[in-house]
Parts: structure tokens; sequence; C-alpha cells
């Protein structure tokens, strides 16, 4: 029984493949281990969406490679840096055994078992195979208590920052009856939480509907949404969405739904309309504005999250306050930011990245001054509140501390046993710091 460490980057669709490379390797006969010191395969599960990662998996197969114990073990690279960058890999590390694209991951044990008896590199950049299995076997979630059902993958919408469409290739939406059946058995098995994810999880467009018939709505996601809300699991995140695609019944569905979360991750990039044309954005300010309205209209108080790019080429200073305006409006309750960062293969890296890295460093430092002002106050509106939190595991910092996510998606802390794992616990909220909350159970 060979043993195969296994290290993912990047997003969560990362992490939900990672989790079936595993679960199709153990049924192979292969070990899944921690300790990457004792495995005779290495993998790299890899992301591209900015420069920082895929340079991360060059200073990891330089460390690997230097260790004695790893020198003879076979080192596969897996991923979007993967399916990019294909044969050129091998000659920008020689330490890479096998290269598998984004929608080969099902023929890994393939991929193995062919290098170990030709002893020569192996590629495959090929297509999904149509019986594709997108289960999970339990011990392989990352997670006993929350689990990611990937709805979708690829994306069409061809932001110029993007390299997601390249990468991923085209959207494909997976059939609802799946989705379902999916997530009952998660049910069964005892999961609390599910989160649908895809690049774009409201652009969601079944080839058929079976299992949404019975729901009315203005679009497959939000039916899909009322579907899923159906089964009775007890709570349902969804991420990420597409401004665009954000209809209006996506609220009302979570309105209708207690086990639909109120958390809504919303990626509006800039605040300015013309930075917004050179992204190919597809929305405009004034509708993105229309759309959180709606979602600040809600009776359940949604938490509402986005990303945004700072330095995007050609962007002036009036442009970058646009988007401190924006935040100022929309009052996020957190925002990830990032330093735009030219990737290859995309439209926007032939502009001029006419912003130096000083004024982005100085936008970006600015920009999360704003948004750290609104997340803490919506952090401080849980103070003596009590809210419910799913219990997932201890903290690193202080024994007999557990944490877990609310149903906004804010992260508590507080003190109880191991015997709350796993269960959806009221915590009354006593303390806020920057970024967490703490509390103590009810």
């Amino acid at each position: 029984m060979k043993k195969v460490y296994l290290e993912t980057f990047g997003c969560q669709m990362n992490v939900s493949d990672s989790e079936r490379i595993a679960t199709t390797l153990e049924a192979g006969g292969y070990e899944i281990t921690p300790d990457e010191d004792a495995a005779e395969v290495i993998l790299f599960n890899t992301c591209s969406v900015r420069e920082k990662a895929e340079h991360k998996l060059y200073t990891r197969i330089g460390q690997v490679r230097k260790t004695k114990q790893n020198r003879t073990a076979l080192v596969g690279v897996m991923g979007c840096v993967a399916q990019l960058e294909g044969e050129t890999l091998f000659q920008k590390s020689e330490g890479i055994d096998f290269v598998l694209g984004t929608k080969a991951v099902g023929r890994i044990a393939g991929a193995i078992e062919s290098t170990l008896k030709h002893r020569d590199k192996f590629i495959d950049l090929g297509e999904r195979e149509e019986n594709y299995d997108w289960s999970v076997a339990e011990k392989q979630r990352h997670s006993p208590y929350v689990a990611f059902v990937p709805i979708i993958e690829g994306c069409n919408k061809f932001c110029t920052y993007c390299i997601v469409p390249f990468s991923r290739g085209r959207e494909r939406s997976l059939p609802a009856s799946n989705i379902i059946r999916e997530v009952l058995e998660l049910r069964r098995q005892g999961v609390k939480e599910i989160h649908l994810i895809g690049q774009n999880v409201n652009s969601y467009r079944p080839k058929t509907e079976t299992g949404l018939e019975q729901f009315a709505g203005a679009m497959p996601f939000s039916r899909l949404l009322r579907a899923v809300a159906a089964t009775g699991i007890e709570r349902i995140k969804f991420t990420t969405s597409f401004p665009r695609d954000f209809h209006p019944d996506i609220v009302d569905a979570i309105d209708e739904n207690e086990n639909l979360c109120n958390w809504v991750h919303l990626p509006v990039q800039t605040g300015s309309d013309r930075i917004l044309k050179l992204m190919r954005r597809g929305h405009n300010i004034e509708n993105y504005m229309r759309r959180i309205d709606k979602i600040r209209s809600s009776r359940r108080d949604i938490s509402l999250t986005t990303d945004i790019i700072v330095g995007f080429p050609g962007e002036t200073v009036e442009d970058f306050q646009e988007t401190v305006k924006l935040a100022e409006y929309c009052q996020f309750d957190t925002a990830y930011m990032f330093k735009y960062s030219p990737r290859p293969g995309t439209p926007a890296f032939a502009m001029p990245d006419d912003v130096s890295q000083e004024e982005k460093t100085a936008r970006f430092l600015e920009l999360e001054k704003s948004i750290k002002h609104s997340q803490f106050n919506s952090l401080q509106k849980e103070l003596n509140k009590t809210l419910k939190v799913l219990a997932e595991g201890f903290s690193n910092r202080t024994a007999n501390v557990l944490n877990g996510h609310t149903a906004t998606h804010k992260v508590v802390n507080f003190e109880a046993g191991e015997e709350f794992l796993g269960q959806i616990v009221d915590v009354r909220i006593t303390e806020c710091k920057s970024n967490t909350l703490f509390g103590k159970i009810v």
C-alpha cells in the first residue's frame, strides 16, 4: 500500500477536488498520509489565481526534493497551474514527475501507475469522464460536520484579469437531481452544514431541471436553493455569486427558508464604473447597489461579504476613491482584498501595469481601514446576543475552547468540551475583537 501526501492550495473548489482525489486513491489501495517524509507519492493541487500562489508551488517542490526521504518520491502537480502550464512545468522544475489537469483528477491512480511503470514523465490535460464520481468518502472530508457540494464548474464570464476560464473551462452545471441526492446522503451521514460551491454558483443552468419542477421562481439557482432547503439539512450556504446573475428571488428564497443561511458573498472588485468596464465585469455600480439594497431589505439581516482588487491597470486616485465610497455605502461585513497581480494569458496582462507597488500598498491599507471599521461595527452589533454556532473544532491557541461559524459566517470562539463538537449550540456573545466573536454557551 503506497503512501500519498496531498497538499492543497487555493479555493474551496480545489479543496473539494482534493477530497475526491483522496477518496479515489484510498479506494484504489493507496494510503493518504499527513507526513510528507513518509510518502512515496507527493501531490500538489495548485491555484493560479494570483502569482504568489503559483510561486509557492515551486518553493514547495524545492523543499520536498531537498530532503533525503523525498528524493525518490514521485511528485505530481494537479489543479489550475497544471492545466495552464502543461508540459512547460517539466522545464520549470526537474522535480516534477507527472502533471494532471483540472478535469483529469479522476484518473489520478492511472497517472501514478503509469509513471511508476514507465519511469517517464506523464501528462494528462484531458476532459472529465462522463461517469465521473463527484461523491466524497466520509473520512476524506475536510470536516465531519461541514461539506462542500459542487453545483457548477468552470466560468463563461472572461473578466479581463481572471485566469479561471482558461484553467477550469466553460461553465457546466451538475444535474439538480444528483445535487439533491448528495445533500440527502450528507444529511444521513450527520453533516450539519453544506456549502454549494462553484466559480459562479448563481450562474447555475442545468440541462434538465429534474428535481426542481415543483419550485416556482425566476431562475434555476433560486429553484435549486428551495429544493435543497426542502431536504431538511440544517444549514445551507453558497459561494461565490456573480453580481450580474444575482436575481432578487435569491433573497426571497433566503427569506422563505430558515435553513438557507443569511450570508451572501457578492464580489464587486471595484467601485469605479470605468474600471468595471476595463475588467469586463458586465455590471455597473448602480445595478450592484440595487442588489445590495435588496439584500439589506431582507427581514433576516443578511451578512454581506465581497472581493475587491486595488491597483488594476489604469486605476486613478479618483477611481480608487469611488471604491472607498462604495465600501462605505455597502458596509460590508468583511472583504477579501487583493493588490492586482498580472496573470499571463489574460487580456489584462497586455495592459500597462501602471499603478506602482507602493501606490497599490497605500490604497490597500486605506481601503482596509475602511473595511475593518465596517467589519468591527458588524461584530459589535452581535454583543449580548445569543447566536446559533456550529461547533466545528478546537481553537489552535487556547485549550478547552471550541470555534465555529454562525449562519452569517462569523467566527465564534467559546469555552466548551468535545462533547459539543458537531452540534449547533446557543452562544451568548460577550466580547468581540477585530475578526472574531467570543462567547459562552447558554
